[in-house]
């Protein structure tokens, strides 16, 4: 079969996608990836080709790769956009500039638009075995997907099964021109390092290296596709119990389900909950859910991670992210209550029905707060939330209504967001869980 066949039987699932994009960076595997789809579309209804360089400004040589990909999607009739991205400074240079370049790819994919990376069967060997070197765990060494979603789209890898000296047979032959990127010889740089120096010396003694430890790559993603069906079983009963307020738009599972599952299915279907939402920890860093379990109730246990915080409240386990870390926003007049009142980091308020006179101001808890109740007289609001079983979290972001000193509602409560008379109602939009992955 030729690699133009093979390329067309791996994009089969992709035919009916509104556009492809190629991720072009101007080096011999996307240039290769260009000239095969290129070539197909002459034969084939493929759907629109567009390709997209990334400029990182990382290295001077690099400002003339826009114009090598221009003139090279010129010749094919290919559409070429060239995006510029800030790639900031930090320990890790390449995972910086990966970050940046696939946030960049991402904003220009439509709704189920393709985009279609170069990365071969070489790059998939060098990724199990860095990952290896690294400690990871089975869905690390299960290596790069060869599709996963991103943004709205979907990212799509079709050369995973194609070897590195397959395309450079290809571009020869074709007469295809490439750019060399000199960073790629910085030894320095782990990938560099392992590609030019471990590699060709675990080549020379076992030829089929890279095939192997390809081979093994989808073996271990087998073993994580089974790890993911098992986290969905034990999941399943955690999502069963409904969450006690359809407001509340946080991410959150029932915890007494999980406390039942063994120490190793716990992390495994918690793994596979947080990876939407968050980059997932270490083997170390895993002693913050031990302690978020073994805390006493009132201790407001918490478990930190890199896209946001896990919260333990009343026998659930809430998702924090976004506007929900950050401080609660001061008190403001509302000026006109007809109109929803944006607050700051805070979602917006809504007034349903009659506005109440006077001049009203929206605060947040401060402590020693009292609510007038008809047949309750005037009671504590922490008890009045401690007997709704309102998360310990939300207290002080729960907008609270006041006409000068007095309280007037505590919103989305039932019984406490409004008049007795049901005249009217204070209705609160919280914040979405903004944890920003794909």
């Amino acid at each position: 079969m030729t690699l133009e066949d093979r390329l067309l039987t791996c994009l089969a699932p992709w035919r009916e996608a509104p556009v492809w994009h190629i991720a072009l960076s101007g080096g011999l595997d996307s240039c290769v990836l260009l000239h095969l789809l290129a070539r197909l579309s002459t034969r084939e209804a493929l759907p629109p080709l567009s390709a997209i360089h990334i400029h990182h400004g990382l290295q001077p040589v690099a400002d003339g790769w826009p114009e090598h990909c221009r003139q090279i999607c010129a010749a094919l009739g290919v559409p070429l956009q060239v995006r510029h991205v800030q790639v900031e400074s930090g320990a890790s240079l390449e995972r910086a500039a990966r970050e940046a370049r696939y946030a960049a790819l991402a904003a220009e994919l439509g709704e189920g638009a393709v985009l279609l990376t170069a990365q071969h069967r070489d790059d998939q060997a060098e990724t199990l075995l860095f990952r290896l070197l690294r400690g990871a765990g089975v869905r690390g060494l299960a290596g790069m997907p060869a599709s996963r979603r991103l943004g709205r789209g979907w990212l799509v890898r079709p050369l995973l099964d194609v070897s590195r000296r397959e395309l450079e047979t290809y571009a020869r032959v074709e007469g295809l021109s490439w750019v060399e990127d000199p960073s790629n010889q910085d030894d320095r740089m782990a990938r560099n390092y392992l590609r030019n120096q471990v590699m060709p010396l675990l080549a020379a003694r076992w030829p089929q290296v890279q095939n192997n430890l390809a081979r093994s790559a989808t073996h271990l993603r087998e073993a994580q596709e089974l790890l993911d069906d098992l986290a969905r079983q034990d999941l399943a009963a955690a999502r069963q119990d409904p969450a006690p307020f359809p407001w509340l738009p946080l991410p959150s599972l029932a915890l007494t389900p999980l406390l039942g599952l063994s120490p190793a299915r716990q992390r495994n279907a918690m793994r596979h909950w947080l990876a939407p939402l968050t980059p997932l920890p270490d083997s170390d860093h895993w002693a913050g859910w031990v302690d978020l379990l073994r805390a006493s109730a009132d201790a407001g246990p918490i478990w930190r991670l890199a896209g946001g915080e896990l919260r333990r409240s009343d026998g659930r386990l809430w998702w924090l992210a976004g506007d929900w870390l950050r401080p609660t926003p001061p008190a403001q007049e509302w000026h006109d209550p007809s109109a929803p009142l944006r607050l700051p980091g805070n979602g917006r308020l809504l007034l349903e029905g009659q506005v109440p006179s006077g001049s009203l101001r929206v605060r947040y808890r401060q402590g020693g707060e009292v609510l007038a109740l008809p047949e309750r007289g005037h009671r504590d609001l922490k008890r009045l939330l401690n007997e709704r079983g309102v998360p310990v979290f939300v207290r002080g972001r729960l907008p609270l209504l006041y006409r000068g000193d007095e309280l007037l509602a505590v919103a989305n409560l039932p019984s406490l967001d409004g008049p007795a008379d049901t005249s009217w109602r204070l209705v609160w939009e919280p914040p979405a869980d903004d944890h920003g992955l794909s």
